[in-house]
């Protein structure tokens, strides 16, 4: 890590450099990701042509593709997060690890349940006990328990670390997901996105699936940074109304 990159994370450890730095994004990125949406969602449904095997069913992908890598991509944050609050005890490193979970877990059930109206028409069940949607389920129950503990915690110090150690336990899950389709046999096709030999997704497609990929990561960026924005001014009040307390 070079010595630019540790002071802008030691600058972004002071809750009011990251607070004031959050003012001027959220809105810029808000509106990008409102015009990526339109752009992606356009694409999806007005330049993407049928699967010639599935039909207008396949207009499904470009909203459970992208939930699927960003209830993943989440989670693999989270862990860093964790990694930030049981090693180097960066300050924002807990408020981000709060924020990100339910953000996480809401993806994650957005992936589970488009999965289930894609799954109904191509494999005629609802649901199948499959690697990859029984190890997805997992998360989204490990996502649950994050939060939960969170809340059943009150001595913060004490809820980060059990957090950040529960998250840690639950990354062993990330693997599994991502090579479920290769160690066994599922519903699931292969990866035809992110492979060594090219994508085998056509461009038509390819496209809008990138581009609605891309708006779901700056929606979770946005909202990100409004719930660490509201986690830390309300942090401060607790502070403040501790130190009256105790003035008292």
């Amino acid at each position: 890590m070079t010595d630019q990159t540790s002071g802008s994370l030691l600058r972004l450890a002071n809750p009011a450099v990251f607070n004031r730095l959050a003012d001027r994004l959220i809105g810029p990125f808000a509106v990008l990701t409102t015009l990526l949406f339109v752009w992606g969602l356009y694409g999806a449904f007005f330049v993407a042509p049928p699967d010639y095997q599935q039909g207008e069913t396949i207009r499904i992908m470009f909203i459970h593709v992208p939930s699927a890598w960003m209830a993943m991509f989440v989670y693999a944050g989270m862990s860093l997060s964790a990694l930030g609050t049981l090693i180097w005890r960066h300050p924002m490193a807990d408020v981000a690890l709060k924020c990100a979970a339910p953000l996480g877990a809401g993806f994650t059930l957005l992936c589970l349940v488009t999965g289930s109206l894609w799954g109904k028409p191509m494999w005629g069940t609802w649901w199948e006990w499959d690697a990859r949607m029984t190890s997805v389920l997992v998360m989204f129950l490990i996502y649950i328990g994050v939060i939960a503990l969170q809340q059943a915690i009150e001595e913060p110090n004490r809820a980060a670390r059990a957090v950040a150690i529960l998250t840690l336990v639950g990354a062993v899950n990330l693997p599994i997901i991502k090579f479920s389709v290769d160690w066994w046999s599922t519903l699931h096709q292969p990866a035809s996105v992110f492979r060594l030999d090219g994508p085998t997704i056509h461009g038509s497609m390819l496209g809008p699936l990138f581009i609605m990929g891309i708006a779901f990561l700056l929606l979770y960026i946005t909202l990100l940074m409004l719930f660490m924005r509201a986690e830390v001014m309300n942090r401060r009040a607790e502070r403040l109304e501790l130190l009256a307390a105790e003035a008292d």
